[in-house]
């Protein structure tokens, strides 16, 4: 690999780099999905939220009047039912299709635990077999008409990201990250991940960025000052948004599931995906 190189392999006219990624064809869809923007959700670790960011920004997007789905790639740790209090379990209908549940304000979700008999069942596959069910979420599960899909991804770099990235027609990405300078050096990895796969990324988000004292309003940086701008900046990501320890979101969501909150911390994020994804 050249010492010059910028990972950005859709304009690089090397034939033998070690760092490009095989390519794979798209996988084809369910015949009656139709299925117009992806958005995938990343991070290089777990633990930043990228759950939660998921399913705020399918919440803002269902408010903005589309239609949209959440598939839920984290298939070891999947937690998308959850945060929608969704308990139903998935469907076929007589074509053999899989049917996503949908949530309360018509949100279609499809994830592992849909199908589970219990929730709290581990799902002991290698890393072939979950990527398989990746790909079956994808073209075996009839999701109709969506304006956005919404897919929750699994930390890091591994074997689900390649395969959600090659195999789906990802549009671009959203990063998730938390202020710790470790997080952000991991966060690293992904984006470069995705120069290397010529995906798009639509945006940052920082979770748990600060504490804003109910009392003073003051913000106290409880895992660090924020670096969002400076990794943005160094990767020429334009969209940056942060969400706060915000114990009144977190009510909201343990109180009537996530389609509740009423914060606009992602709404310019939002507005961004619309317009560029």
């Amino acid at each position: 690999m050249s010492e010059e190189c910028s990972h950005a392999c859709g304009s690089c006219s090397s034939s033998d780099c070690g760092q490009r990624a095989p390519q794979i064809a798209i996988e084809k869809g369910n015949a009656n999905s139709h299925i117009k923007k992806v958005i995938a959700v990343v991070s290089g670790k777990g633990g930043v939220g990228k759950t939660l960011v998921t399913s705020m920004l399918a919440v803002i997007m269902k408010r903005r009047g589309f239609n949209v789905g959440v598939l839920d790639a984290d298939i070891t740790g999947p937690s998308i039912p959850k945060t929608f209090g969704i308990t139903d379990k998935a469907d076929c209908n007589a074509e053999g299709s899989i049917l996503p549940v949908i949530t309360k304000t018509g949100i279609r979700l499809m994830s592992v635990n849909l199908l589970l008999e219990n929730d709290t069942d581990p799902v002991v596959w290698r890393g072939p077999v979950i990527s398989g069910v990746v790909k079956q979420f994808w073209n075996e599960v009839e999701w109709g008409d969506l304006d956005y899909m919404f897919v929750d991804m699994p930390p890091g770099t591994g074997d689900v990201p390649l395969t959600v990235f090659q195999s789906l027609p990802v549009n671009g990405l959203v990063v998730v990250t938390s202020p710790q300078d470790l997080v952000s050096m991991i966060v690293e990895k992904a984006v470069k991940m995705a120069a290397m796969m010529n995906k798009p990324v639509l945006g940052i988000v920082e979770n748990m960025a600060y504490f804003q004292c109910p009392s003073c309003k003051e913000k106290h940086s409880i895992f660090g000052e924020s670096n969002i701008a400076s990794l943005a900046g160094f990767y020429n990501i334009r969209e940056m948004a942060q969400i706060p320890l915000d114990p009144k979101l977190s009510a909201e969501c343990d109180k009537d599931g996530i389609e509740s909150f009423s914060n606009d911390y992602l709404n310019l994020l939002a507005a961004y995906i619309e317009q560029n994804a």
